[in-house]
């Protein structure tokens, strides 16, 4: 299975900014789904059975995790990424919403697989302890997951429509102004009033914490785009839909249309803007996206097949 096809059977694309909740001292914003709700939506809709353990004790969960180890079975971890430390110290943010999967153990040293690392990187037993129980915002409390049971037959082309469908209706939501497309427009026009309402040393603070959000942190909102994008041209050959070939196509250039907002951002914040960009300017492309997004959702919806069941697919 492709990372994209993960991501969009378990409906990973989303949009949300929330200013009434703070992360990193500022309103949260997020491109996709939490990566809780993705691996369970995944592997529900294919008929992957998983278990998920979370643990108040440290001792316990090291415990817990070196018997799954020394079945030979690969556990996933949610980590602390600052307590992580074969990463960069610009890598290591006090963010708590990271997943690697341990391999094996040698020593006092456990197997990580990070894609951060890009390589199979061995961590002490006292720092992997510490990142699994870091504190703050979205604290993993231990949290450990394994395959239990694959299914005989995997139905792709029922995870693939759910997906497609349930992604389409949260973006084009009708009832709150903060999620979906209504929060990109909502976002957009924000930003366009922070000159006056914020000033501009805080303007530029908050623009700045969109970039962080958008291109730093996870695989960012451009990033997403393009792996929806990709998990739809998969989608086209797996429902033989024709349409979606042109629909991921559309969806890229929308993730092309996200980095291009970044890297304005990015000039404006350090006051480098070329001639004629503003917030005002970055507000009009904002919505510009928000109607692209609109239109291919709306697209999504009409031609993504109803299949009632995977025994169905």
């Amino acid at each position: 299975m492709t990372e994209s096809f993960a991501f969009g059977t378990g409906s990973g694309l989303s949009f949300v900014h929330l200013p009434f909740v703070k992360f990193l001292d500022l309103p949260l914003l997020s491109f996709r789904n939490s990566m809780g709700s993705i691996f369970r939506n995944s592997t529900k809709r294919l008929g992957i059975q998983a278990r998920i353990w979370t643990f108040r004790d440290p001792d316990e969960a090291m415990s817990a995790l070196d018997r799954q180890l020394e079945k030979g079975v690969p556990v996933g971890l949610q980590a602390g990424l600052h307590w992580l430390p074969y990463l960069t110290s610009r890598t290591r943010l006090h963010l708590n919403a990271h997943m690697v999967v341990a391999v094996g153990k040698t020593g006092k040293d456990y197997l990580l697989s990070d894609v951060v690392a890009g390589s199979i990187m061995p961590c002490p037993g006292k720092d992997l302890r510490m990142a699994r129980f870091s504190k703050g915002p979205m604290a993993p409390r231990g949290k450990m997951v394994i395959i239990e049971k694959l299914p005989g037959r995997v139905s792709g082309a029922y995870a693939a429509a759910q997906g497609i469908r349930s992604v389409s209706g949260t973006m084009l939501q009708p009832i709150f102004p903060w999620i979906g497309v209504k929060g990109i427009r909502f976002l957009a026009n924000r930003l366009e009033r922070w000159p006056e309402t914020l000033g501009e040393e805080e303007s530029r603070r908050h623009l700045g914490h969109i970039i962080l959000m958008q291109e730093d942190v996870g695989t960012g909102g451009a990033g997403f785009r393009y792996m929806f994008a990709a998990f739809l041209q998969e989608a086209a050959g797996i429902l033989k839909e024709e349409r979606l070939q042109g629909l991921s196509a559309r969806m890229t250039s929308t993730g092309d249309q996200w980095r291009a907002f970044a890297v304005q951002a990015a000039r404006l914040c350090s006051g480098r803007s070329h001639h004629g960009e503003s917030f005002v300017s970055m507000a009009a492309l904002m919505r510009c996206i928000a109607g692209e997004e609109e239109a291919i959702y709306r697209e999504l919806r009409k031609i993504a097949p109803k299949i009632r069941s995977r025994e169905a697919a």
